[in-house]
């Protein structure tokens, strides 16, 4: 898979190496796809459009009460879940084809899937790249790309 939007390649860090104090987010915080529902058929580049409400958008690195930056979930189990799902929330989200990094404050991306079906999950990260306490996520989706 290759995402279109090279400044996303470009603030991509990497995840931290121990467990942190997580960072707290607003009780009302809710992040989702604007323009793509569950079951949707596209065609491929699809564009992503990463909605959030309750919290601001700042870059990685940026240490500042209620905000996060956007991780897109590809093709693996929701946040939480899965073989590295308890880590994913105590040491952040590694970097790699399942899990796209979005630390420049990008809101919507471009991403190249190949045909079939691809579930997608959004995830807001803190300044190093771990999910808030409680951790804001959106549901999981299911694509099908032409």
């Amino acid at each position: 898979m290759k995402v279109l939007l090279a400044a996303a390649a470009a603030f991509c860090l990497a995840a931290p190496l121990g467990a942190q104090e997580r960072t707290p987010s607003h009780p009302d915080a809710k992040v989702y796809f604007v323009n793509l529902k569950d079951g949707d058929t596209v065609t491929s580049p699809v564009s992503v459009v990463f909605g959030l409400s309750g919290m601001g958008v700042a870059p990685a690195g940026t240490e500042k009460e209620h905000t996060g930056h956007h991780h897109l979930l590809i093709d693996r189990p929701a946040i939480g879940q899965g073989e590295d799902g308890a880590d994913e929330l105590l040491y952040g989200l590694p970097a790699d084809e399942h899990h796209v990094h979005f630390g420049g404050g990008q809101t919507e991306a471009v991403i190249d899937l190949a045909p079939g079906r691809h579930t997608l999950q959004l995830v807001l990260g803190d300044a190093s790249h771990v999910p808030h306490d409680s951790p804001v996520v959106s549901e999981v989706i299911t694509i099908n790309v032409e």
